[in-house]
């Protein structure tokens, strides 16, 4: 299929083939008749792109600030580089989509094969959405109107905060899209409207619909205006739909409002605000969020968990709804705000002129699609390679962060050959498939199960996936890594313990290898040599200066992500077993506070083995990180050695050792590289079953030592 793409590196707008997405539980797959072209958001994000590097810092110093920080920590050559991956990554652009359902994911009953729907999903001629994003189409309204739905939405709720009466009046600043339909709900609701904009069209457009408007680029002062038509009193509410760094719209804004006044942002602009404008009046001011309460929550969005109508009325789904229904009934007239109407493949006749006064530009597709029938295609090729007869075929499942700036890179000059990338949407699988010369892209991942020339199939999906797809993959037949952790339950780890050690008719299953990494590492190599094998006990340190993630991230979520204990601090069990050379026979973690919860990223964690060596690990969140970010400390015989985030290590009582620098090396491109080795060639796999089983047990095994308060045998 094709899709709109924004490349935010280097500043292009294309129009790509990426892998059709597949329906998903509780989503919907429409296939798109039309789309509406946000010239405001769009083309804010297409200017940044074409500006250069020191214009795309002056817009982010929040950014700077981070990457500073990751200098001090991992280098400049690390850090430029995931600098440049971050803006290599493709944008899909577009969310007024407007089409028809062709197929209904598990769980939904509220939509059938065959409906027209609207929904907040791309430029792109076929969407999976979630079944709370996504609204039924009036009989009485065409795809056309229907685009207008989800941006007619972000006015409708900042209307909403606002809280208009009969007979107030409300000033709109910026008359764009959002400004005229936000002024024409304002009116059918019965509100006097004061609107500006520096563009004569938009101004005009806004009288023909009873606004009384005018351009400020002539010189008219707002503030005089709004109080003499409103005989001195000013403006009962604002609501700010403008785009501009400008401070003077708030303050503008302020002045125009009456004691007491509402001020609401629905758009962009700079607020350096000055406190005397608020205070002398009481004005109030907020900041509305999108289109309406849901957005932005994991459970309503993504989960279909639906808010009760009695304590929240108007949700997103909600808000698409009653724009809708204006339309139906005629109170929205959108139709007239449609200035261009352009085939999907011309696109570059909207985006190559996005500053040209357009006011709505309506994408078509009906004449583009070129599969066949109701399925579209869930794999591209893009290059015709032949593997016939090769080993180290491998497809890779996910195409996050992880796989973008850590994986391929290392799976280089590996020796593997690149068939397949996957991801659910298909434009980040397309993306690095191109990039890193892969052969294929699917949104599908059963396609690379089923592949008999893929030997190797690398998963990083969200954890709560692992499990089961390294269960459905060993199955299939292939090798199998899995980024870490293996499992996030008990029961997820019975069941590939047991698929892995009792015989199936004979059939042997391929290796299984999980993304430990660091155990490769130079420095630990090193670590390992120096303290031998003599199976003394010996004492272990890792502290890990992980940093704070919000809270609503998916890692946190137990279900989810398992929590960071076992989700991030099992790379530490496995490090300390390998190190010390035999398996965890028991676990003690405290975390901190009086009281924590499960998925604490604060904790200490005490750790027994087998052959009386002990280890602890120190997983913060709560640490500067202009410290370093990795520490491990081994001490032995009179001996230490000191790890310093994986670029140098210091020996302390070690003949003819005294320290070994390296850039930042935490073993990705060693791991990689014996894989594919010996998936190639045969052999042991890269970590020994048991161990990755131990190390499994040893991180539930934490999260149950706090839970009941005492030291928990494995």
């Amino acid at each position: 299929m094709k899709q709109i793409i924004q490349n935010l590196k280097s500043g292009e707008t294309i129009l790509e083939e990426v892998p059709a997405p597949l329906v998903r539980k509780g989503h919907l797959l429409i296939r798109t008749h039309r789309s509406l072209v946000s010239l405001g958001t769009e083309k804010m994000l297409v200017e940044f792109g074409k500006s250069n590097l020191i214009s795309k810092a002056r817009q982010q110093p929040d950014k700077v600030k981070q990457v500073l920080d990751k200098i001090k920590t991992d280098g400049l050559i690390p850090t430029l580089e995931a600098v440049f991956n971050k803006l290599d990554e493709p944008l899909p652009l577009g969310y007024c989509n407007a089409g028809e359902v062709i197929e209904v994911g598990e769980g939904i009953s509220e939509f059938k094969i065959g409906d027209r729907v609207v929904s907040n999903g791309g430029h792109a001629e076929y969407v999976s959405i979630p079944k709370n994003l996504c609204a039924r189409i009036p009989d009485n309204v065409n795809y056309e109107e229907a685009a207008f739905t989800v941006i007619g939405s972000i006015g409708l709720q900042g209307i909403r905060l606002v809280q208009p009466a009969l007979g107030e009046t409300i000033v709109v600043i910026g008359l764009g899209l959002i400004g005229l339909i936000t002024a024409e709900l304002l009116i059918a609701n019965g509100c006097n409207v004061i609107g500006f904009d520096f563009d004569d069209k938009k101004v005009r457009l806004a009288e023909q619909k009873g606004v009384k408007a005018f351009n400020t680029g002539k010189g008219i002062d707002s503030v005089k205006t709004v109080e003499e038509l409103t005989n001195g009193t000013g403006a009962d509410a604002v609501i700010i739909t403008a785009s501009t760094k400008s401070n003077e719209v708030i303050s503008q804004s302020a002045q125009m409002s009456r004691q007491r006044g509402r001020i609401v942002l629905v758009g962009v602009i700079g607020l350096d605000i000055n406190r005397a404008d608020f205070y002398k009046k009481e004005l109030t001011f907020q900041v509305s969020c999108s289109y309406g309460p849901g957005r932005y929550d994991e459970n309503y969005e993504s989960r279909g968990i639906d808010y009760p109508l009695a304590f929240v009325r108007w949700t997103e789904q909600r808000n698409f709804q009653a724009i809708l229904n204006a339309i139906s009934i005629g109170k929205l007239n959108v139709s007239s705000l449609i200035t261009e109407r352009v085939k999907l493949q011309n696109y570059r006749e909207i985006y190559n002129n996005m500053g040209g006064g357009s006011v709505a530009s309506i994408l078509e597709y009906e004449t583009l699609t070129t599969e066949t029938g109701n399925k579209p295609a869930s794999v591209v090729q893009l290059k015709d390679i032949s593997f016939s007869g090769s080993k180290g075929i491998i497809g890779i499942v996910g195409a996050g962060n992880f796989t973008k700036m850590t994986m391929l890179p290392a799976l280089k000059d590996t020796g593997a050959g690149f068939k397949y990338v996957g991801s659910a949407g298909g434009v980040t699988a397309n993306a690095l498939a191109k990039k890193f010369g892969f052969s294929h892209s699917t949104t599908d991942y059963r396609q690379i199960l089923t592949d008999e020339e893929v030997d190797l199939v690398l998963i990083t999906t969200r954890h709560n996936l692992h499990a089961a797809m390294t269960v459905e993959t060993l199955k299939a037949g292939k090798h199998v890594f899995v980024e870490k952790p293996l499992a996030i339950t008990q029961d997820q780890l019975d069941e590939i313990y047991s698929l892995y050690t009792v015989p199936r008719n004979g059939v042997q299953l391929k290796s299984l290898s999980v993304g430990f990494n660091r155990r490769f590492s130079p420095h630990i190599q090193k670590v390992k040599q120096l303290i031998g094998n003599s199976n003394m006990p010996i004492n272990m340190i890792a502290t890990m200066n992980a940093g704070s993630i919000p809270a609503d991230v998916w890692v946190h979520d137990m279900n989810v992500g398992g929590g960071r204990i076992i989700g991030e601090a099992c790379h530490f069990i496995d490090l300390m077993t390998y190190i010390n050379g035999s398996k965890v026979t028991s676990v003690y973690m405290t975390a901190l506070g009086n009281n924590p919860p499960e998925n604490t990223d604060n904790a200490i964690i005490t750790l027994k083995f087998e052959n009386g060596s002990q280890g602890v690990v120190n997983y913060f969140s709560n640490g500067s990180k202009a410290y370093s970010k990795e520490r491990i400390e081994v001490y032995s015989q009179g001996r230490t050695l000191i790890v310093d985030n994986f670029r140098k290590t210091e020996g302390f009582g070690f003949k003819g050792f005294s320290s070994l620098k390296t850039k930042l090396d935490k073993g990705h491109k060693a791991q990689f590289s014996l894989l594919v080795k010996t998936v190639k060639e045969g052999g042991s796999p890269i970590i020994p079953f048991d161990e990755l089983v131990n190390t499994t047990k040893a991180s539930f095994a934490a999260i149950e030592s706090l839970k009941q308060g005492k030291r928990v045998e494995i």
